[in-house]
C-alpha cells in the first residue's frame, strides 16, 4: 500500500517543473460567444473565489473568456460566466477564511507556463532577498515531505480537500511532517537560511487532481 501511495505521490510532484508538456489536456479554448451573466472582477477577488460565488468550474469561465491558463484577471475586468443567468451564493459554509494566501512575500521570477531554465514550469517561482518564513498557504493536512526531490529540493505537498493540493519546493527548512494538520497562514518552513549569495526562490504550485493550475487564480 506504501508503494502505491508513494507512486502517486511522485507521479503528482514529477510534473512540476521538469516535463515539457503537461500531463493532463486541457479542452480547446473556445472563440465562440458563450450566453452567461457579466461579472466585473472587484478587489480582492480571485478567480477561483468567482467560479465559487457562481458555481462554475475555473476552467469553463477560462474558455468562455478565451482567457488562456497562463494570464491574470484585472480589477474591473468584466467576464462572462457561462450558463449563469444571476449570481449564486457561496457554496454552504464557505468564507473568505477558505481562499488561499500568499506562502510568503517575493518577487515572482518565473510565471505559470513559462519556460524557466529550459523546463516548463508548473507554478509560480518566488524570489527571496534574505530568509523569509514560510506560510500554509490554506488550512489542510501535509500529505507528503522529501528532504531531497531531485532537482526541487525539499519538498512538502499539504492536501486541501475537494482534489485541491498546494505544493512547496526548494525550502533551506520545513517543521512540519506528514499526517500533520495545519491552519492557513502556519509557519510551514524556512528559505534562505542556508542558502545566502544564491538566488533563493520558493517553488509554490497548486494542483487540482493532476492537473496544475495557475496559482495567481487563486491567490489574492
Amino acid at each position: 500500500m506504501k508503494r502505491i501511495i508513494l507512486i502517486l505521490v511522485v507521479l503528482v510532484v514529477s510534473g512540476c517543473a521538469s516535463s515539457p508538456v503537461y500531463t493532463v489536456t486541457r479542452p480547446p479554448v473556445s472563440h465562440q460567444i458563450v450566453p452567461g451573466l457579466a461579472h466585473r472582477v472587484e478587489p480582492k477577488q480571485t478567480l477561483w473565489r468567482i467560479s465559487r460565488m457562481y458555481n462554475v468550474d475555473i476552467d469553463d469561465i477560462l474558455r468562455a473568456n478565451n482567457i488562456s491558463e497562463d494570464s491574470t484577471i484585472e480589477i474591473g475586468q468584466v467576464l462572462v460566466i457561462p450558463g449563469r443567468l444571476k449570481p449564486q451564493s457561496d457554496e454552504p459554509g464557505l468564507s473568505s477564511g477558505d481562499d488561499f494566501i500568499w506562502p510568503l512575500k517575493g518577487k515572482i521570477i518565473a510565471g505559470f507556463g513559462v519556460s524557466y531554465r529550459n523546463l516548463i514550469n508548473k507554478g509560480i517561482n518566488i524570489q527571496v532577498s534574505m530568509d523569509a518564513d514560510i506560510l500554509a498557504s490554506r488550512s489542510g493536512k501535509i500529505v507528503f515531505y522529501a528532504a531531497d526531490f531531485g532537482n526541487f529540493g525539499r519538498t512538502l505537498i499539504i492536501d486541501h480537500g475537494n482534489g485541491l493540493r498546494s505544493i512547496y519546493s526548494g525550502a533551506s527548512d520545513f517543521f512540519v511532517q506528514p499526517g500533520e494538520n495545519v491552519q492557513r497562514g502556519a509557519l510551514i518552513g524556512r528559505i534562505g537560511s542556508t542558502f545566502k549569495g544564491k538566488n533563493n526562490y520558493l517553488h509554490f504550485e497548486i494542483r487540482k487532481g493532476a492537473m496544475p493550475q495557475n496559482p495567481l487564480f487563486y491567490l489574492p
